[in-house]
């Protein structure tokens, strides 16, 4: 595509209204078939099955996310930051990118389908990849990407605690669940940025954005993203996939489509550069709905605990969930085990896939991932905890840990 001749293009999207792809570059990637798969692959997961309007995608999030970038650059050219045109276009590249290796039903299956390799590592495989196609239109994105440019503000604006991904994911994901304390003021947030010694700051009178941006944050993690109930849909999808991966490896005959059947039946290395190519180009085959096509034969399965999982999965009956603080008691656990053995003529390896239980957690702000800085009115640069006016630090800083445990409706919990 010749960018002389290219004529800025525009989506309505709504969230924020009319977003305009102006460089060429971008709209080649939008238009790109890894990209476009992006549709099919629901931003939340199955989210949906307790929030109803959640049905929006990556490809929504991802042009968000560009679009929330597009301003931010806007605001730091008009207050002197050098971004030179190139710079500008390879940024936009790179958080359109950023999620491009996501797999089905997002973060619930990953490490999964790919044991050990999170999407960042596949996105990157993906972008190197378009990156070849383009003759290296892409090689600046990528260093962008990776935190190896120059500018680290502009690797921030990507991935940190505070950029694009997550003022668009919060303001996104709070329009669709319906869920308002999710909502961000992203257009302050982004208003108030600024730049000092290369490194992404937020000005003084945007503190208060921020506290409440750490507060959203927070609240969505628990009401939505780790919310007990889509805990255990997506406990339960694992489960499936668990038990369809151990019948394939021990030899059974399961409806599988190719893409599926070579993924399982894959045993060397993703990092392995000679394969990298080929495993990425079956992953990417993959989405929501070649996976729910999974789900619906399985439930025809001759193997019971395939087919009884299948069932729960795709009928939305799922299992009881209960959440505490404390760890469960093991005995508990092997309990409700021998019950479900009991209950649905399996043995206890087998009820394993219908009782089990284990930890979430969750921080706000990870004092291991870089700081968001402040500055100040005088010029003094500080962190944002030191600044908090409305809740301790420590409601953000530590590690909020519960502990689940799932197991069938109609079993009764043990008595003592």
């Amino acid at each position: 595509m010749d960018p002389k001749r290219f004529s800025p293009k525009i989506i309505n999207d709504p969230v924020y209204g009319f977003v305009t792809i102006q460089h060429s570059l971008i709209y080649q990637l939008l238009e790109h078939p890894s990209f476009q798969r992006l549709r099919h692959i629901k931003q939340l997961g199955l989210s949906y099955l307790v929030y109803p309007g959640a049905n929006h995608t990556r490809f929504h999030h991802a042009l968000g996310a560009m679009h929330l970038m597009q301003e931010s650059i806007r605001t730091l050219k008009m207050k002197g930051v050098d971004i030179a045109p190139e710079e500008e276009v390879a940024v936009l590249a790179a958080i359109l990118l950023h999620d491009i290796g996501h797999g089905p039903f997002s973060h619930a299956l990953e490490h999964v389908l790919i044991e050990g390799v999170s999407h960042e590592e596949i996105s990157l495989t993906v972008m190197q990849t378009i990156n070849a196609e383009l003759n290296g239109a892409l090689q600046l994105a990528i260093s962008i990407f990776t935190n190896k440019y120059e500018k680290p503000f502009l690797h921030q604006l990507v991935s940190s605690q505070l950029d694009m991904d997550r003022l668009d994911y919060l303001t996104r994901d709070s329009f669709f669940t319906g869920v308002a304390e999710g909502v961000v003021s992203y257009d302050r947030i982004i208003n108030m940025l600024t730049v000092v010694d290369g490194q992404l700051m937020v000005e003084e009178k945007g503190v208060n954005s921020i506290e409440k941006f750490l507060i959203s944050r927070r609240l969505m993690y628990w009401q939505v993203y780790l919310h007990k109930t889509v805990l255990a849909a997506e406990q339960l999808l694992i489960k499936v996939l668990e038990r369809a991966k151990f019948l394939f490896n021990a030899g059974e005959e399961i409806f599988l489509t190719h893409s599926l059947k070579e993924i399982f039946g894959q045993t060397l290395n993703f990092h392995d550069k000679s394969l990298s190519k080929e495993l990425t180009a079956l992953y990417l085959r993959l989405d929501d709905a070649e996976m729910m096509t999974h789900f619906k034969y399985w439930q025809e399965s001759s193997d019971l605990t395939l087919s009884n999982l299948s069932k729960g999965l795709f009928n939305r009956q799922l299992p009881k969930t209960i959440i505490q603080n404390e760890p469960f008691d093991p005995r508990e656990i092997e309990a409700l085990q021998a019950a479900c053995a009991k209950s649905l003529g399996l043995s206890m390896a087998d009820a394993a896939y219908f009782v089990y239980s284990d930890k979430i957690s969750n921080y706000a702000y990870r004092l291991d991932k870089g700081q968001i800085k402040i500055k100040m009115k005088n010029g003094e640069v500080k962190d944002v905890l030191e600044l908090l006016t409305h809740l301790d630090r420590s409601v953000f800083t530590e590690l909020s840990t519960k502990y689940y445990i799932c197991y069938p409706k109609q079993l009764a919990w043990p008595t003592k």
